[in-house]
């Protein structure tokens, strides 16, 4: 499959990969009809997706009957007025039916909006409005159905609702029954055109400093960009049984679960959970015989803590990891405890992955690894120039005259924005690292104040927006403090308003924490908070979260 899209295929190091790595472009590429459906005709018993869940259902689909099923969902989805440039929401947890839709939104050449099931009517209303959303697809949850109906007095472009139901149960109101309606749909017509390669194929929300979460938009590329990450960072081939711990609406999911994955031929596992728990993934990894894994250092940092000896993990070929920094206390216990050596990768919602460790590489523990040579990569000091080897500056993208396979499009409905991030040829990470003598990158953490806290990114702004809301907060500041587990935890600086003060104590802490929960994602909520007279401010009344980071790392 990869010799139609790279005209070499394999590569035996850094230099034969950064001089040799060279794609492919066809005209109006779609990931669906040009790696999906061309599986199913090459080797359609072959299995696609192995799910499970933790009540012990399961679902194995070979690309051919993925094919049936996507083609079937896409004339579904066109009977209900969705089609070309429509953006649609997805809010599916990590049921079946996400890469369904997912793909059958391709084939359509709808605007993928992947979301997370936490969000409240708020978040939901935000997004609606700014996206134009026209549909929403979402489990039949109590929780997420309730935060939609409850957002659509607000969200005048959303004209569709459809739930992912299991059989007999009771249809929220205003929705459609995917269960019962999709399969009757008529015999699905491909489109005459369906994309170009500039087209928005997919959005998704990340988390700024400062302000409502940015609109992330992809092109039609953005999917063949993976390619290097499922292929090459993963290792995957055709018998590989791969697993990333990653929900589906967060940027990771189609980092490990999707694009990259079926590039490869592999199979994607997935294993759709309420709570995660180090023993169950563990015994699924055993049961089903994971060959690959990839999973924030969070996950490890639970896994080396059971008694890894209790499991065979002999089907274990290759571990890689992403999300935030690797503890490499994490990556040596981890090491001694299964022989594998964890592969470490970074990148943004905007890009694939743009730093990596790579099969002919021999990691560093917690350094993330050296340029994909997909993207231009360069450190930046304050003034623009480059940096020396060990010398601490901005990561960027040197951007050329052609926009490089991955990087995002634009932040939706914001040139203003996009043009801070992305000017004079370097697109701006806002990540901070610094570079060895071997040329193998280390994270030093971000420019602004963005918080990554098991894997999530959780901008400072939205929490503070949300605990101002309470009665009792005169103001407030949000910032990261190092965790063991969670790598970050997310702690607020708080002044009261004077009627609160003498009520400052463990029971104003546990209302606060519960208010925020429930005007914003739960995830989101402080684990710390700190009260105080006043916060330490710029003269022009800015925040100064640097200086109060800074005290906490002294004490």
């Amino acid at each position: 499959m990869i010799e139609r899209f790279l005209k070499q295929t394999k590569f035996t190091s850094v230099e034969d990969y950064n001089k040799n790595l060279e794609f492919i472009i066809p005209e109006g590429f779609n990931f669906a009809y040009d790696v999906m459906d061309a599986w199913a005709a090459e080797a359609p018993e072959k299995l696609a997706i192995l799910w499970t869940n933790d009540q012990g259902d399961e679902i194995r689909t070979t690309y051919g009957e993925l094919k049936e099923q996507t083609d079937q969902a896409a004339s579904y989805l066109m009977s209900l007025g969705i089609g070309k440039n429509d953006p649609v929401m997805l809010i599916l947890k990590r049921r079946y039916e996400w890469w369904v839709v997912m793909l059958a939104l391709h084939k359509i050449g709808a605007i993928v909006i992947p979301a997370t099931h936490m969000l409240t009517k708020k978040d939901i209303v935000y997004r609606n409005t700014r996206a134009s959303v026209k549909a929403i697809i979402c489990v039949d949850d109590p929780y997420v159905t309730g935060q939609i109906q409850l957002a659509m007095a607000d969200s005048p472009t959303v004209d569709t609702l459809i739930a992912v139901t299991d059989h007999g149960k009771p249809i929220p109101e205003g929705f459609h029954d995917w269960q019962s309606e999709w399969k009757l749909a008529p015999k699905f017509v491909r489109p005459k055109h369906v994309n170009d390669n500039s087209d928005t194929m997919l959005m998704y929300f990340t988390s700024g400093t400062s302000g409502e979460p940015k609109m992330v938009a992809h092109d039609y590329l953005y999917a063949m960009g993976h390619l290097s990450t499922g292929v090459f960072w993963h290792n995957l081939h055709e018998g590989s049984l791969h697993l990333t711990v990653a929900d589906t609406g967060w940027g990771k999911a189609v980092w490990g679960k999707f694009y990259g994955q079926w590039f490869a031929g592999a199979t994607v596992f997935v294993f759709d959970h309420e709570k995660f728990n180090a023993d169950t993934l563990l015994r699924q990894i055993e049961k089903y015989h994971v060959t690959s894994f990839c999973a924030p250092p969070t996950i490890y940092r639970f896994m080396i803590r059971e008694d890894l000896s209790q499991y065979d993990l002999s089907s274990l070929e290759y571990c890689t990891t992403a999300g935030e920094a690797l503890n490499p206390a994490v990556f040596d216990k981890f090491y001694e405890k299964t022989g594998i050596k964890m592969m470490e990768g970074f990148g943004q919602t905007e890009t694939t992955m743009t730093l990596g460790t790579f099969p002919w590489m021999e990691p560093k523990p917690g350094s993330m690894g050296m340029p994909n040579a997909q993207y231009n990569i360069d450190l930046l000091r304050a003034d623009g120039t480059s940096c020396e080897d060990g010398e601490k500056g901005e990561i960027v993208v040197r951007v050329g005259d052609r926009k490089p396979i991955g990087l995002f499009k634009e932040y939706y409905r914001d040139e203003e924005l996009t043009r801070e991030a992305w000017h004079d040829g370097i697109y701006h990470t806002g990540d901070m690292a610094w570079r060895d003598e071997d040329g193998y990158y280390w994270f030093e953490g971000r420019i602004d104040d963005v918080i990554k806290s098991s894997g999530y990114r959780i901008g400072p702004f939205e929490v503070e927006s949300a605990l101002m809301t309470h009665p009792a907060v005169v103001e407030c500041a949000i910032t990261g403090v190092p965790d063991d587990i969670r790598g970050m935890v997310v702690k607020a600086t708080v002044v009261l308003g004077k009627e609160w003060k003498d009520k400052a104590g463990d029971d104003l802490i546990k209302e606060l924490q519960q208010h925020v929960k429930k005007v914003t994602a739960p995830y989101k909520y402080p684990r710390i908070i700190e009260f105080v007279d006043e916060l330490p401010k710029t003269i022009s009344g800015k925040i100064r979260r640097v200086e109060i980071r800074k005290k906490d790392a002294e004490k």
